[in-house]
């Protein structure tokens, strides 16, 4: 296989390389492999990403990313071996457009849109975003959740509130932050 050809064939698979530790052999959850699939994928060398559209279905470990499109944006690196010469992606942050839903375990986030950085581990759900957390529910104008520290913030452009009981007469009002706790 030529350069390019195993070049593309690497981020058709995973966008992602596989990175070991040379501590203990194992491969950190950061560098654990991405799969997606999706209808169609387009791969552009000079943006340095690749576009991802239809039914878009990702996965790493734990983590289940859905949406419409997912644009993978990566940096390439030139490692040298001792043989041979290895190309080599490292994912610098995902944005997926259009009925964004990301679950882990029992959190379940979706938006409109959604940006991973890479370097911090976290997720911006940016538009009608709502996050579960078994049956209680939280919205606002965005959420950001850190994915190593398992938290989510809330984060609205007027203000923060909270709903106990919406359906007590309990409303929302848009533009803030509203939740739903609902006690067994």
């Amino acid at each position: 296989m030529t350069k390019r050809i195993r070049y593309i064939f690497t981020l058709l698979v995973a966008a992602l390389i596989f990175t070991t530790s040379p501590m203990t052999g194992m491969v950190s959850a950061e560098d654990a492999p991405i799969r997606v699939e999706a209808d169609h994928m387009s791969s552009l060398e000079k943006e340095s990403s690749v576009i991802f559209t239809g039914d878009v279905d990702a996965r790493q470990e734990d983590v289940r990313i859905r949406s419409d499109k997912m644009t993978v944006y990566y940096t390439e690196k030139a490692k040298e071996a001792k043989e041979s010469e290895k190309m080599t992606q490292k994912v610098e942050k995902l944005v997926c457009n259009g009925n964004v839903e990301i679950t882990r375990g029992e959190w379940l986030g979706t938006s409109k849109d959604m940006i991973y950085i890479s370097k911090k581990r976290q997720f911006i759900l940016i538009g009608d975003a709502k996050a579960w957390q078994g049956q209680n529910v939280v919205s606002g104008d965005k959420i950001i959740y850190y994915l190593d520290e398992g938290r989510s913030e809330v984060v609205s452009q007027k203000g923060v509130s909270a709903t106990l009981n919406e359906e007590e007469g309990q409303k929302k009002r848009p533009g803030r932050v509203n939740m739903t706790i609902l006690q067994q």
